[in-house]
């Protein structure tokens, strides 16, 4: 029994699309990129009070952060192409990672709270008032008070 001679050998290369598609992405995240660091550097620029202004300027940031963490997970990563399943087995848990990290802050900032709410001896101090505190001790020059 005798096979065909195998004649030529074929390499696939990526379709133009695929090319299309990470360019679109790139203009994407530098459109993304720019706009945030527009965003950062007026913060300090227009020296806003602490507000609502403020903190919608930052929110801003923040969901256009995650906008541009979607875009890479989704194209450099290949996540967008797969089904729904494998796509809840990673965040899911990257969710529940992010809710861990916030309650464990909210936790601490309580802690912190009620510590300095009902112990006064573990007040916590500003750099400058301890400052002003340790001038105002005198100095012990010798040995004995």
């Amino acid at each position: 029994m005798q096979h065909a001679p195998v004649t030529e050998v074929v390499i696939h290369h990526e379709p133009p699309s695929s090319t299309k598609r990470i360019w679109k992405t790139f203009w994407i995240l530098l459109i993304i990129t720019v706009i945030e660091l527009g965003l950062g550097l007026s913060l300090y620029a227009l020296d806003l009070p602490e507000g609502l202004k403020m903190h919608l300027i930052k929110g801003v940031i923040i969901i256009l952060s995650l906008a541009k963490a979607y875009y890479i997970v989704s194209v450099f990563m290949h996540l967008g192409d797969e089904i729904r399943n494998l796509i809840m087995t990673i965040v899911v848990p990257l969710m529940l990672f992010i809710w861990f990290i916030l309650a464990f802050l909210a936790d601490g900032n309580s802690y912190r709270n009620l510590r300095n709410t009902y112990d006064r001896h573990f007040r916590e101090r500003s750099k400058q008032e301890q400052q002003l505190k340790d001038e105002s001790r005198p100095v012990k020059i010798g040995g004995k008070d």
